[in-house]
């Protein structure tokens, strides 16, 4: 072994002295994995080559020479943990430029560590607002996890826009949710957006509109600016980043280690299956299977079903039973989960997705995690294996960028120092990617002319000017101003706004009867639902008349089992994966539609004295208690507050209560006390107690 060990060093010693660091990195890596493998512990040479390839965290201190011990000691950092972290060295070279002030858009691989050197910048430099726009809920729960247990005796932190800011706050939000804290704020310390790249509408034509209207007005009123992004090259002039300073690191912490299946299977479907059974039966590992769509997450589910056997374990079957009690017991991922497999997806309540992330780190919980796209969206995580069953991101081919942000989820610092990468499909062409943010017309009405000028063409600049007067004449020109300065509409499409605007002006009779929501009587929904749902043919994912149904049966969420709901829906043919899809579709983007159309109507049917903010608020809360609908980001299903609530321990229809005030109140009357008080199950209390680990302060 020692021979191994010092042809390694030799070859690590060559590439370094011929400024190959990348390479000398990689085989570095591959020579730590020697080491994990056969525990072996490092000698002088090892620990002085990470010092010298910047990787300061794997320092081995007991066996380094007081050079390397050095290095270890002068890089650690107080992250808001009770021991202090070392960066490796391009971690502390964006720290420091961070505390210098300086803007940066950095581009850094998913194993980089990035989240280390923003807890570092918050504990070291103590801001008094930071604005951390995440593309989505799933990864807002896991960034306010990760904050609160280290922050939140200093900072308030909040991820839900009814909440009011304290003296000193993070803001972790979605970017639909950010722009709602604009006139709520004087100004941000810094703005920090992870994945950036979303900006651009190659990445997220739906989203990216929304997120630059973000980086322009939010970015307006912050000292500072730090975005992030896996796998950019370069990145083209623009003026939303105009004054920042980019920087690429290439610089893995992993190795990946890549096996192009696809090449033997060659679209031989039952080869490319049995490999795949082949592959996740070889050993006991974690393993990401990216499908790319949910046709072929049914694909790969339906195939694990038949071939793999129950595991019968406790865990797994307490999760199973629990599922299909609150949810149902036909249900794929019912019976998945039995196996030792998971399902990821954007529809998945959040509370489910959470569970399953947390059962995948638990070294007896699920093995395997079946994902579209979401699994780079919306978590942290990674695992020794990634499998690309398909080369598909929804109807589109997979690009190079999503891809290497894909099989970046392999490998894990000082748990899987080599990751594993299976392909069963043909890759995206390799290509270097210049990242190039566009301005989405779109959000034009939203600006000010005078304001925002430096960020449009000429051609732009008359449309908004135009734009600006036709609103005017509609609203008149105090009503306009006072709606665009205060960023009231939730809709970054201002066409939209303006066609409402002009049918509410010129058919005011059309909207007769848009009270009738706020009545406790469904069939008197039915006109104005369907006037609404008409505003955008097609955004619904089904038939209106289904969508309709749909919200109608949803009216009693919080007083029937979601069992119970699915009974009510047979006759819309509606089964689980679909009451996900269109409850989703009715907290965000039929809720948005709504507040908009609220807004607008305050002003141009003022005779009729309409306002249906009390059907929005419960619409945006999917009919539960706005409290109740909120804890599920946190990661405590609406089931389990049912049963807290029957207790009488908390009551979930005091109006006053808000998410920081009943999380006081959970910490106040602690886990026990409701274990106690409350009639949970096994699998409830599995759920309770991971909830609890995320609302806990770390006392440092």
């Amino acid at each position: 072994m020692e021979d191994i060990v010092f042809d390694y060093c030799s070859k690590i010693n060559e590439l370094l002295t011929s400024k190959k660091d990348n390479e000398a990195r990689e085989e570095l890596i591959k020579l730590l994995d020697f080491h994990n493998s056969n525990k072996i512990e490092y000698n002088q040479l090892v620990n002085h080559l990470i010092r010298e390839t910047g990787l300061f965290p794997y320092i081995q201190r007991e066996t380094s020479s007081w050079e390397e011990r050095y290095i270890y000691e002068i890089f650690k950092v107080n992250i808001g943990e009770e021991k202090l972290v070392t960066l490796h060295r391009e971690q502390s070279f964006l720290l420091k430029k961070l505390l210098e002030g300086k803007n940066i858009a950095v581009s850094a691989p998913t194993s980089f560590g990035k989240s280390f050197v923003i807890d570092a910048f918050i504990k070291i430099k103590k801001p008094k607002n930071i604005i951390l726009i995440v593309p989505t809920i799933a990864l807002t729960d896991e960034t306010r996890r990760r904050l609160y247990k280290k922050f939140a005796n200093e900072y308030k932190i909040i991820t839900t826009t009814e909440v009011e800011p304290a003296e000193k706050n993070i803001f972790i939000f979605p970017q639909e949710r950010a722009i709602n804290y604009l006139e709520k704020v004087e100004h941000f310390d810094i703005m920090i957006i992870d994945e950036f790249y979303k900006a651009s509408t190659l990445f997220d034509k739906t989203r990216s509109p929304s997120l630059v209207k973000a980086i322009i007005k939010i970015g307006a009123k912050s000292k500072q600016k730090y975005f992030l992004a896996p796998n950019i090259s370069t990145l083209e002039e623009n003026p939303f980043t105009a004054d920042m300073e980019f920087i690429h690191l290439d610089f893995n912490t992993v190795f990946l280690e890549k096996h192009e299946l696809y090449k033997e299977i060659n679209k031989n479907i039952e080869l490319k299956s049995n490999i795949l059974i082949d592959l996740l039966n070889a050993k006991e590992t974690k393993s990401l299977i990216y499908a790319g769509t949910y046709t072929n997450i049914d694909n790969v589910s339906n195939l694990i079903l038949s071939k793999f056997q129950e595991k019968n374990c406790d865990l797994l079957n307490q999760f199973a039973n629990w599922l299909g009690k609150n949810y149902d017991y036909n249900w794929s991922l019912t019976n998945l989960i039995k196996r030792g497999t998971g399902i990821h997806n954007g529809r998945l309540h959040r509370s489910l997705s959470q569970i399953q992330i947390k059962l995948f780190e638990d070294e007896n919980g699920i093995n395997n995690i079946i994902s579209t796209s979401s699994i780079i969206e919306g978590v942290n995580t990674s695992a020794e294996n990634v499998i690309i069953w398909m080369n598909k991101n929804g109807n589109s081919n997979l690009n190079d960028f999503t891809y290497r942000n894909i099989i970046g989820r392999s490998g894990r610092m000082f748990k899987h120092f080599i990751g594993k990468v299976y392909i069963l499909d043909k890759p995206p062409a390799n290509t270097q990617t210049t990242l190039n943010i566009e301005f989405p017309e779109e959000i034009l009405g939203d600006l000010d002319s005078t304001k925002h000028d430096n960020l449009l063409t000429r051609e732009q600049l008359a449309k908004l000017i135009l734009y600006q007067e036709e609103m005017a004449s509609i609203l008149g020109v105090e009503v306009y101003n006072r709606l665009k300065a205060e960023s009231l509409f939730q809709s970054s499409n201002s066409e939209l706004i303006k066609s409402i605007a002009i049918d509410m002006s010129v058919n005011p009779e059309s909207w007769n009867g848009l009270n009738y929501l706020n009545s406790t009587k469904r069939n008197q929904w039915d006109k104005s639902l369907y006037k609404i749902i008409n505003l955008q043919p097609g955004n619904w994912e089904t038939k209106n008349n289904t969508f309709v149904e749909f919200i109608k049966a949803l009216r009693n969420n919080w007083f029937r089992s979601i069992p119970d709901l699915l009974k009510d829906l047979e006759p819309c043919d509606i089964g689980i994966d679909e009451f996900f899809k269109l409850e989703k579709n009715v907290t965000f983007k039929f809720a948005s539609l709504l507040k908009d159309v609220n807004i607008l109507q305050k002003e141009l049917l003022k005779n009729k004295n309409y306002d249906i903010s009390k059907f929005i608020a419960y619409i945006s809360h999917a009919f539960l208690p706005s409290v109740v609908f909120q804890l599920e980001e946190y990661g405590l299903p609406r089931m389990i507050s049912k049963k807290i609530h029957k207790s009488g321990i908390i009551n979930f229809y005091d109006q006053e209560l808000t998410i920081h005030s009943v999380i006081e109140i959970f910490n106040s009357i602690g886990i026990n006390k409701i274990k106690e008080n409350v009639a949970l199950d096994e699998f409830d209390n599995y759920i309770l107690e991971y909830f609890f680990d995320g609302i806990k302060i770390n006392q440092i």
